[in-house]
């Protein structure tokens, strides 16, 4: 029996960019305009079912949302995990949306989804979010703030892209839904495709069936968060004690102003206590900030499906976990399956 030979790294990453090397698709796309890609994943098979990834919704260690578009107190209803199962039970066939967050850091087998986005910078990566949702599903219109690359599971979506531009929000809702949106191009992914959204780009998605898509995300340190940083390192760094100092005093032949020289010194100390923080702290400084967890790190939750000649780790072997023979022995105990509509 012939063994099939491995898939050469620069020949896997031209499908998933749809013929684009690395190098052309930063260039032409990354933070420019999106890109469809038709079957960057050939022959995908979904990682985790519906089932399963509601079981995760219901665990308190798993961030999640359940967004209704037409929820029992008001339209677009968010409600934050840990999901009740009694609540997912009572669902109606359609116009809602459950979305995981960090399901990579869960399951090795929807973790490996990454490996093919190596070509950016792993810092830059922030997590896998999972979403299911029945025919009608959609969070609305809306902007993220970060690159995503939607890769289509099971079922269809459709999905519109817009122009970039100044966000205006619908006032009085729980989700962030633009309100005109205005689409420039609209595709019908199907399982194995995958559309690269850049940041600031209104987009809607729709389902037309049960469908799961995998939103593999990439964080990026707002100019606020990056500041901030430095400017902590600097004032924790700094002699508290230590004054204003002018010894060079001249009189002052207009009292009541700050004069240049004040100006000048009070400047100079800016100066060097930020070019401590920027000369010798500053590699080590952005590196905490860009590699800092989002929360405490999640506690393993073992493997749906493992591998050959995977190990299980300690805590799948004592807590059998998310198995994917039936929905009762899912993450949550009480979790027992989507209803039959």
């Amino acid at each position: 029996m012939r063994r099939a030979r491995p898939v050469p790294p620069l020949a896997r990453r031209l499908g998933l960019l749809g013929g684009l090397s690395p190098t052309r698709f930063l260039q032409r796309h990354w933070q420019k305009q999106p890109l469809l890609v038709r079957q960057a994943f050939p022959g995908f098979v979904d990682p985790l079912t519906p089932d399963e990834l509601a079981g995760l919704a219901c665990e308190p260690e798993v961030e999640s949302r359940l967004v209704m578009e037409r929820g029992p107190s008001r339209r677009w209803q968010l409600f934050h995990g840990p999901q009740d199962p009694r609540r997912l039970r009572r669902l109606p066939r359609s116009r809602w949306t459950l979305l995981v967050q960090e399901v990579d850091k869960h399951l090795p087998a929807v973790a490996a989804l990454l490996e093919p986005f190596d070509f950016v910078p792993r810092w830059r990566l922030d997590d896998v979010m999972v979403s299911f949702a029945p025919r009608g599903g959609t969070v609305g219109p809306h902007v993220d703030s970060y690159d995503v690359f939607l890769v289509q599971g099971r079922g269809r979506r459709r999905w519109q892209v817009g122009a970039r531009g100044p966000a205006d929000f619908r006032p009085g809702l729980d989700l962030r839904i633009l309100k005109r949106f205005r689409p420039e191009a609209e595709w019908l992914l199907e399982p194995g495709d995958m559309l690269y959204v850049p940041p600031g780009v209104a987009h809607h998605g729709v389902s037309l069936e049960d469908s799961l898509t995998y939103s593999v995300g990439f964080r990026a340190p707002s100019r606020v968060d990056v500041l901030l940083r430095v400017l902590e390192r600097v004032v924790n760094g700094t002699d508290g004690e230590r004054r204003y100092e002018d010894p060079d005093l001249r009189p002052a032949a207009r009292p009541g102003e700050i004069g240049p020289d004040a100006l000048r010194r009070l400047r100079s100390v800016v100066e060097a206590e930020t070019s401590r923080v920027m000369s010798a702290d500053f590699a080590r400084l952005m590196g905490e900030l860009l590699t800092e967890p989002k929360g405490p790190p999640p506690r393993p939750l073992g493997r749906r499906r493992p591998r050959p000649a995977a190990r299980p780790s300690s805590a799948a072997a004592a807590r059998p976990c998310c198995s994917s023979t039936a929905a009762r022995t899912s993450c949550c105990p009480s979790w027992r399956g989507w209803p039959r509509w």
